[in-house]
């Protein structure tokens, strides 16, 4: 049977797909400007959607800003936090050409999506420099895209959908604009790939747990709060338990979970050495430890000390006899 003349074979591994772009795709609040074939490789500008069919390019008309920026790149950080938690390290690359090729391997069609994240980057085929090619590149875990003054609904979430991208998040952000299109409330959807067609969803799959109405809080807080902190702790956990990893699998966060306990560990002897000594009748207050003075003694070490010792300063040798 042939193929659409409108349709593009994609080999991913061993298998082929047939790829059709949606029917006649629509990008609200975006101009259409030319650009051609030769000129698309050095054009360092942003567009939302090339077609090398029509040579031409889709780009926002209101100029980029803060309102739009903003949601994809506190992602970025939040991304960090639940990595770190996680104990593996989870990359956001921003701004990436998503390429699809025709069969003479040349670039039939472009979009450029406001995030891209990646949970498993090590893992990932990623390319080196140019931009994501459909098939030969592992596709990111979660596309975002930020809907300010857009509409994606009427056109990139369908290409999306055509191409494979297994979970897209379209964000509308609390910052309003006067150029957004109607009905465009603030609120963010999951839109997950299922038999070819997306569906939406309150909750993410890449990231168990976390709802939509969780990712836009922590999309438009100025500042993370404790709530949405507490949340990204969550999801981080979660993820960890479903790979076997955890905060002590992260260098920084080992040093800092290990200073945290011995820093507890000081707060709790030095309540029981007060009041033994206090119960001897010995002045405590100069017997009082920091974690850097129980370095190397066990909790014996110091009981044993704490119940010999004639005074404070006594109590003090008979530590340091200890440590050696």
């Amino acid at each position: 049977m042939p193929r659409p003349a409108d349709a593009d074979i994609v080999t991913y591994g061993s298998q082929s797909s047939l790829v059709r772009p949606p029917l006649a795709p629509e990008f609200p609040g975006c101009r259409p400007f030319r650009l051609t074939r030769e000129d698309v490789d050095a054009y360092d500008g942003h567009f939302e959607y090339w077609d090398a069919h029509t040579e031409t390019a889709w780009k926002v008309c209101e100029p980029t800003g803060r309102a739009h920026e903003q949601p994809s790149q506190r992602l970025a950080g939040q991304a960090h936090v639940i990595a770190a938690v996680r104990g593996a390290p989870i990359e956001c690359y921003g701004t990436m050409d998503l390429i699809l090729h025709d069969e003479g391997d040349r670039r039939r069609s472009i979009l450029q999506a406001d995030q891209v994240v990646y949970l498993n980057p090590g893992r990932a085929r990623l390319p080196a420099s140019a931009g994501l090619v459909i098939g030969e590149h592992d596709l990111p875990d979660v596309v975002v895209e930020v809907d300010h003054t857009t509409d994606v609904r009427r056109g990139k979430l369908g290409l999306y959908e055509a191409w494979g991208f297994p979970e897209v998040w379209v964000e509308v952000p609390d910052r309003t604009s006067p150029n957004r299109p109607a009905g465009r409330a603030p609120g963010l959807t999951v839109h997950l790939l299922a038999d070819d067609r997306y569906r939406t969803t309150t909750v993410s799959r890449a990231f168990p747990g976390w709802t939509a109405a969780e990712i836009h809080k922590a999309m438009n807080e100025p500042l993370p709060s404790a709530v949405t902190t507490r949340v990204l702790e969550r999801v981080g956990r979660a993820l960890g338990a479903r790979d076997g990893t955890g905060p002590d699998d992260t260098p920084w966060l080992r040093r800092q979970r290990e200073e945290g306990r011995l820093e507890g560990r000081a707060r709790l002897l030095n309540v029981v050495i007060r009041k033994t000594l206090a119960s001897r009748g010995i002045l405590a207050a100069v017997a009082t430890l920091d974690a850097r003075d129980l370095a190397g003694l066990t909790d014996d070490d110091v009981m044993d000390a704490l119940l010999a010792c004639r005074d404070a300063a006594d109590f003090r040798v008979r530590l340091r006899r200890r440590r050696r």
